[in-house]
């Protein structure tokens, strides 16, 4: 006798009849609710491009981070739950760290999804008898960084998967700005072109008004390896557009 669809709800761990977990399937409408993300990776390094949410003029902007360093060679942005994005940024970094001291060398960008993505399957699972998660992370992740000289992109969403992309979108506008990001995107961009491509896409999606105040931009290349742009240069790339 097959349970109702509320018990399946419930069930974390639990699959549907259609073979679904609800549970999963609702943390990645959560993220859709979060602020929009853009990667985009080229020849010349990786783009993150982030809209920051200021709710009230009593918020610090600052203070608000989409956008974070993970290690020198790999950055990252997160879309949903901030709490849990946090938990698994830590993750991420402690993992990074952990390499180097072992191996005496950096870790690769995939080796770094998959260690976080390590963390985010073990929902409904407990580890040597300790407390399970009661629910998946609401938050997605993209990954930016360098391998051995190449530019790399990696997104992972709260089942656990990770994928290498050229151009993704993440959050509230995922939907049109992925579209403009199919239609625009080619592997022989600029940094220059990727950058514009990126907050123009932001800025078609967008509510408010793009502004240096809440959006957040980030490269990682070769040479320059981990970069946030100030304010004023994220201002300039701005007026350029118009």
């Amino acid at each position: 006798m097959f349970l109702t669809r509320s018990e399946y709800d419930r069930g974390v761990n639990t699959f549907s009849p259609e073979g679904r977990l609800f549970q999963v399937e609702y943390a990645i409408e959560a993220i859709k609710l979060g602020s929009t993300v853009i990667g985009i990776c080229t020849k010349e390094g990786v783009v993150l491009a982030a809209e920051k949410r200021i709710t009230s003029p009593l918020m610090v902007p600052s203070t608000v981070e989409k956008i974070v360093e993970v290690d020198k060679h790999i950055g990252c942005a997160t879309s949903g739950l901030m709490a849990d994005a946090r938990t698994l940024i830590e993750r991420a970094r402690v993992e990074c760290q952990s390499h180097w001291f072992n191996y005496n060398e950096k870790m690769s960008i995939e080796s770094c999804a998959q260690a976080v993505s390590t963390l985010a399957i073990q929902f409904g699972d407990s580890d040597s008898g300790g407390s399970a998660m009661s629910r998946p992370f609401g938050v997605a992740i993209l990954f930016a960084g360098i391998d051995n000289g190449q530019p790399q992109l990696w997104h992972m969403d709260p089942s656990g998967t990770y994928i290498r992309y050229g151009a993704k979108a993440i959050g509230s506008g995922s939907e049109g700005a992925q579209q403009n990001l199919q239609d625009n995107f080619t592997t022989e961009m600029t940094i220059k072109d990727a950058l514009n491509l990126s907050l123009t896409t932001l800025k078609q999606v967008m509510e408010e008004k793009l502004s240096s105040t809440n959006v957040e931009v980030m490269t990682m290349t070769p040479d320059g390896l981990y970069r946030m742009f100030t304010k004023a240069e994220v201002e300039e790339i701005i007026t350029g557009l118009d």
